[in-house]
Order: structure tokens, then C-alpha cells, then sequence
């Protein structure tokens, strides 16, 4: 009776079982590359040639693998160490934006096989050696005081070296630099002098202006007291003209002299007219 049972349930047990193992390969006969991603389809392990994108893709069941890439903007921050032109040393962290070529992760995934392993194997040396070419071409104060230029040159170096390994760099960042405390100390020593050194130049200009003001000043005075001298000496003539004839009309007798004095418009200083040919009488008014 169970076997009569069993025969009869056994045409649906087989349907179904097919029918699961139909879903089953179907299922594993196609992938889904969803966007920002790119996969490579491996069969019995060996990669083959071009990039899955996003979308649905068919792949043999049970005998391939895809691995997919992330391909959208990633960062990394990678440290770095170099000498400068000038033999200092020089320390920085790079803060990198890149992101695999979707067409090319094929390469990658032959080459390098992970993501991971691209960063460590690839990127993290590459920076290293872009560091160093940038640092060699320029002096530790031209380090600092040109920073912009360091980093362009590092960022050209970089993404020439990272492009052959289908890395496309975006966007660097300088996160950290450092040199030396030899330097450093230097440095600021440097940076103290030349504070102290245009301190005394402004002294001295300082000083250099007021001596020229005293020096004006001076002159100021000296024409003062030349203009006053010649001032007196004239005045001083002028008098002795009207003593002169004062002393004359005195000793004259009845003769008036020619001129008479009656006052200046300066202080102190007589002013003498002429009156002519007059005759008056010795002590009369």
C-alpha cells in the first residue's frame, strides 16, 4: 500500500526536484552588475577579457566566478618620506581620491587580484616614489613657501605612475608635512632674526626721520635769524642817517636842514621828510 503510494507520489517528487534544480542553475546562470561596479567573470579560474557593467549578464552555471569592483571615488590616505634638494628630511600624508577604470578591471584583476592588494602593492609605493620626485626638485624652505607647486608636482608624478595600473587619480590632498626638529628649530630661528632685523629698519628710518626733521627745523631757525639780522642791519643804517642830520640842524644855526623828524611806522625808528629850502629863525617854533 506505502509503495503503491509512493510510485504514484514519485512522478511529482521527480518534477519537482528538476524543477529546483532548473532554478538552481538558472539562478547561477546569470549575474547583476549593479551601478558603480564592474565585474570580471572567471571560468575554471581563468579570467576572461572584458569588464562586466552594470546590468544582467549570463555566466555558466557552477563553473565560473564573477568578482566584482567598486569603481566609484575612493580615498586613501597614504604616508610618505623623502629628502629635499638641500638633503632635509621631509615627512607627509597624502589623502588620495582615485577610482579603478570600469574597462580596465580585468587587468587589475589578473595583475593584482584585489582591491586591497592594489592599494598595498601599488598605490602606497607609487606615492612614495611620486613623493620623493617632487621633494628632490626643490629646497625645504621652498617646501613651505611653495607648497601649491609641491603638491602639482606630485599629483602629475602620481597619476602618470597610477595610470599605467588602470588607477585614475582625482584629487590630492596634502593632510600632513613635516620635517626635521633640526629644521624646524631653524627655521624659526630664522624667522626671529629677520623679525628683529626689520625692527631695526624701521629704527633706523625712524631715526633717520627725525634727524631730518631736527635738520629742517635748523634751517628753519637760521633763515629766521638771517632774515631778522638783515632786518636790523637796515634799520640800523637808517638811524644813523637821521643822527646824522639831527646833529646837522643842530650845528646850523638858523639853516633847517632838509628833512624832519616825525615818527616811523616801525617802533623806535625816527622818519625823516625833506622840507625844502625853508629859513627859520634860531629858537623859534
Amino acid at each position: 500500500m506505502k509503495n503503491a503510494q509512493y510510485t504514484q507520489n514519485l512522478p511529482a517528487l521527480l518534477i519537482g526536484s528538476i524543477a529546483a534544480i532548473l532554478l538552481f542553475v538558472g539562478l547561477n546562470s546569470f549575474t547583476i552588475i549593479n551601478p558603480g561596479e564592474a565585474g570580471v567573470i572567471s571560468i575554471l579560474g581563468k579570467a576572461r577579457d572584458g569588464a562586466m557593467l552594470e546590468g544582467i549578464h549570463i555566466k555558466p552555471p557552477f563553473v565560473s566566478k564573477v568578482d566584482v569592483y567598486d569603481v566609484t571615488v575612493q580615498k586613501f590616505e597614504v604616508p610618505a618620506q623623502s629628502s629635499t634638494r638641500d638633503l632635509q628630511d621631509l615627512t607627509a600624508s597624502f589623502a588620495i581620491n582615485f577610482r579603478l577604470d570600469p574597462a580596465r578591471v580585468v587587468e587589475i584583476r589578473r595583475k593584482q587580484g584585489t582591491l586591497q592588494n592594489l592599494v598595498s602593492k601599488v598605490i602606497a609605493p607609487q606615492t612614495q616614489e611620486a613623493f620623493k620626485i617632487a621633494a628632490a626638485r626643490r629646497t625645504a624652505e621652498e617646501a613651505i613657501t611653495r607648497r601649491t607647486e609641491l603638491k602639482e608636482d606630485f599629483d602629475v608624478a602620481l597619476s602618470g605612475r597610477l595610470e599605467k595600473y588602470a588607477v585614475i587619480v582625482l584629487d590630492t590632498s596634502v593632510v600632513d608635512l613635516r620635517f626635521s626638529t633640526e629644521f624646524a628649530r631653524a627655521v624659526e630661528e630664522k624667522q626671529i632674526a629677520e623679525q628683529r632685523a626689520q625692527r631695526a629698519v624701521y629704527v633706523a628710518k625712524e631715526a633717520e626721520q627725525d634727524a631730518q626733521a631736527d635738520v629742517n627745523r635748523a634751517k628753519g631757525r637760521a633763515e629766521a635769524q638771517r632774515l631778522l639780522a638783515e632786518t636790523l642791519k637796515a634799520a640800523g643804517g637808517e638811524l644813523v642817517l637821521q643822527k646824522e642830520a639831527i646833529e646837522a640842524w643842530r650845528q646850523g644855526g638858523a639853516q633847517m636842514p632838509n628833512v624832519l623828524v616825525l615818527g616811523s611806522d616801525s617802533p623806535g625808528v625816527p622818519f625823516l621828510f625833506n622840507l625844502g629850502n625853508a629859513q627859520t629863525e634860531p629858537g623859534s617854533s
